[in-house]
């Protein structure tokens, strides 16, 4: 396992308190949500096994994966293995999950489009069981 514990081209960040996310966490805001043009992006490292919670975003949500592997997942849809280089489009309010598989670290940059649309909505956290399925 390839050891991403700090990060991997931005700093890391703060360990992030949530009760959104099953493990832990760490945050960089790398264009704070305060920036001249409106877009904020994230780093965003997962420790393996860490996922959030599933939730929607109402402008959508672009997903640049920098390190490790990991999953994405869309209501109603098969969850899909992420891994450095991918990129992932979320269209608005579709309700989705993503976070790190069980045995890698996780890496990337999610940019808020259009923030102004809305806050994201923290639903429910990803079934254990199915999680635990995924290889």
């Amino acid at each position: 396992m390839t050891d991403l514990s700090n990060s991997v081209i931005f700093p890391k960040g703060e360990k992030l308190e949530s009760d959104n996310f099953s493990g832990n966490v760490w945050l960089n805001m790398i264009v704070p949500s305060q920036s001249k043009l409106g877009c904020p992006i994230y780093n965003v490292t997962f420790e393996p096994g860490c996922r959030n919670n599933w939730h929607k975003h109402p402008g959508g949500q672009i997903l640049l994966v920098i390190g490790g592997r990991g999953w994405y997942q869309e209501e109603g849809k098969e969850a899909r293995e992420l891994r450095a280089g991918d990129v992932v489009e979320i269209p608005c309010n579709v309700k989705h999950w993503h976070g790190a598989a069980k045995d890698s670290w996780f890496v990337h940059l999610a940019i808020e489009a259009n923030p102004k649309a809305g806050p994201v909505e923290w639903l429910e956290p990803v079934d254990d069981e199915a999680y635990g399925k995924l290889k």
